[in-house]
């Protein structure tokens, strides 16, 4: 029986950076939890070393499997490509998306809703009705406003922010937003009542009991504001998207693009051949693998451009956040019915 060859000098390198990242990785998830537990300060955005690590170890496990593809295993239960990802370490992204939870809690005057998720739904169909929508496009643009919710929060609401001081709420808007958000609703607000009174009452409702809290912690203000900012404007065009873009998790990338680069994105749609157009300004590739898109691993990394097509393809660790989205909104769906 012959020997297996042995391991190339980039092969050995390779294995020898991903164990060091998963040691890193290990490190600061450990230096975390005893902070939290002894009820030690905290740095500022202590989500960041942490979101650092983890990006670290999935790059360096997607070199290893590029330079030894026979390390690719079994499929992980988080629907992350397996390239990417060892099913051994299961454990430590567990423990990661607890740390976040408690460093991304809701603030002591957060205001929740009982029904966060059809309030997103809710609100989303009334904007889309007020900017002219049919029933079933306005019923698209509610499904993909879920969407934008679990993207941003995993659903939950009112939470903080480990990696960013300025972007908070279930829709994790910044302040400027916020307000232009409010605003904007503020003009459309008429049209909806005219359409849907009770909505109307029950955002007054919402507002009075907001008052002079930061209206990005009420939740219902939070994702009114947020949609109003951006998404809203985009509203009319879903129909045409929907043709574009029959996925419903398609959709809802392209409604999170405008999240993450809004500008590239509107240009994209005006263009006439949205899944062609080509991004390739180095900061805007930097923010999308600061949203872990192309992100991992040096192949990924190198990559000077890309076209829509390829970013949407490129999301999939958005894929299953969108997926309990479409779930939750069936299950909306179904009880209205019902």
């Amino acid at each position: 029986m012959g020997q297996a060859d042995a391991p190339t000098k980039k092969q050995s390198d390779a294995l020898n950076a991903y164990s060091k990242a998963v040691s890193d990785f290990e490190s600061i998830l450990g230096q975390r939890r005893a902070q939290i537990n002894s009820k030690r300060p905290l740095p500022n955005l202590p989500g960041q070393a942490l979101y650092l690590a983890r990006i670290s170890m999935m790059s360096a496990y997607k070199d290893l499997t590029d330079a030894l593809p026979s390390k690719i295993g079994r499929p992980n239960k988080f629907g992350i490509p397996p390239a990417y990802f060892d099913a051994d370490k299961e454990p430590l992204i567990d423990e990661y998306r607890a740390l976040f939870d408690i460093l991304e809690a809701p603030p002591a005057n957060a205001q929740k809703s009982d029904t966060p998720f059809n309030d997103v739904v809710d609100l989303a169909t009334g904007i889309a009705r007020a900017k002219g929508l049919d029933p079933a496009n306005a019923e698209a643009a509610g499904r993909i406003s879920l969407g934008l919710f679990f993207a941003e929060t995993n659903g939950n609401q009112n939470v903080g922010n480990g990696r960013s001081n300025k972007y908070k709420g279930s829709f994790q808007t910044g302040p400027s937003e916020d307000h232009n958000g409010r605003a904007k609703w503020a003009a459309i607000k008429a049209s909806i009542a005219a359409i849907d009174p009770a909505l109307i009452l029950r955002d007054d409702k919402e507002e009075a009991r907001a008052g002079n809290l930061d209206h990005r912690f009420n939740h219902w203000t939070a994702v009114r504001d947020a949609l109003m900012n951006e998404h809203a404007d985009l509203f009319p065009q879903v129909a045409g998207i929907v043709k574009i873009l029959p996925d419903p998790i398609d959709q809802m990338k392209l409604f999170e693009l405008i999240q993450i680069i809004p500008n590239p994105t509107k240009s994209a749609l005006k263009s006439g051949n949205l899944v062609s157009y080509r991004i390739s300004e180095p900061t805007i590739m930097g923010y999308l693998r600061n949203n872990s898109i192309f992100a991992f691993g040096q192949a990924d990394r190198a990559k000077t451009s890309a076209t829509f097509r390829e970013i949407l393809d490129a999301m999939w660790l958005f894929n299953s956040k969108f997926e309990r989205a479409l779930s939750k909104f069936d299950e909306i769906k179904a009880g209205q019915k019902g």
